[in-house]
């Protein structure tokens, strides 16, 4: 399939530098007037996948026929992104978004159409060191998919061709447990490490993070569970208590680099849900007000 990557720092350009290795033809969108200063290859260096370049289109719009567009900006960059993308441009393409919290797929929907949008998560750390390299941290990538029927078939194909490109992905049939599963490992991590200023070894071994780490991860299952997700806190306190010790959060990093961080689209759907179910998420209150006065 021909893929367009909207949004190529460490998510996007990893995704799309698998996909063009493999064979695929990839463009990677930019801004206007920014064609320049995005190389026309992505360099990979990952432990999972190898060192590698490999050459992309560059370009300010969508240009051309495409089977999938990726949607792999900041959340906070999603509304200026998108005119990148317009609807009658996307013609048969299906949107792939892969941004983190809930509530960017209804808005996708209002956009293009519950038809050409394919809700979809990723589990991987990556970073951009600079455009057009990126450095993948973790030792997985694994994405995962949620379709209508629709965007079933296409949904399969995909996976077919991110398998083929060395990155695990499975099609699920449950879209609200997709999500909210992602954000309730996610939210509370994110917080916890960003408010702390440290890894999330830093923060299993601090007595008063590691509280904030476990309400956080308690407070976003009983939203998910209001909202639909069949989601629990056992889990996911397994899985973040044998995470690295070095696991830091993009949210960490941003904060660190002074650029905005995610806070409505990570922990907006845990507070709001709070209030709209009556569930107590004074964990989650406090993480995000500790980073607002650090910001």
């Amino acid at each position: 399939m021909r893929h367009a990557v909207l949004g190529a720092g460490g998510v996007g350009g990893l995704v799309g530098g698998a996909l063009a290795k493999a064979g695929h033809p990839v463009t990677v969108l930019v801004r206007p007037g920014h064609q320049n200063h995005y190389p026309e290859q992505l360099t990979m260096e990952s432990n999972m996948l190898g060192i590698f370049e490999v050459p992309v289109r560059v370009a300010n719009r969508l240009d051309g026929q495409f089977d999938v567009v990726w949607i792999t900006v900041k959340a906070t960059a999603l509304e200026a992104a998108l005119g990148a993308v317009t609807e009658e441009e996307l013609n048969g393409a299906v949107v792939v978004p892969l941004l983190n919290g809930v509530d960017h797929v209804g808005r996708l929907r209002e956009r293009y159409g519950a038809e050409r949008v394919l809700p979809g998560t990723i589990r991987v750390e990556a970073e951009q060191l600079e455009p057009g390299r990126v450095r993948q941290l973790s030792s997985f990538v694994n994405i995962e998919v949620a379709p209508n029927l629709t965007t079933l078939t296409r949904a399969e194909v995909l996976c077919n061709e991110l398998r083929a490109a060395r990155l695990s992905c499975e099609v699920s049939d449950d879209e609200v447990t997709m999500l909210w599963g992602k954000l309730c490992f996610l939210a509370p991590f994110a917080l916890a490490t960003t408010a702390s200023g440290g890894s999330l070894g830093a923060v299993r071994s601090d007595a008063g993070w590691s509280t904030c780490l476990e309400a956080g991860v308690k407070e976003a299952c009983a939203v998910g569970l209001a909202e639909g997700a069949e989601v629990a806190p056992e889990p996911i306190l397994a899985a973040l208590e044998g995470a690295p010790d070095a696991f830091q959060s993009s949210m960490q990093r941003d904060v660190a680099a002074g650029r905005a961080p995610e806070l409505d689209a990570i922990a907006g759907p845990i507070l709001r849900g709070g209030s709209k179910h009556g569930i107590e998420v004074s964990a989650t209150q406090a993480l995000v007000d500790h980073i607002v006065r650090a910001t």
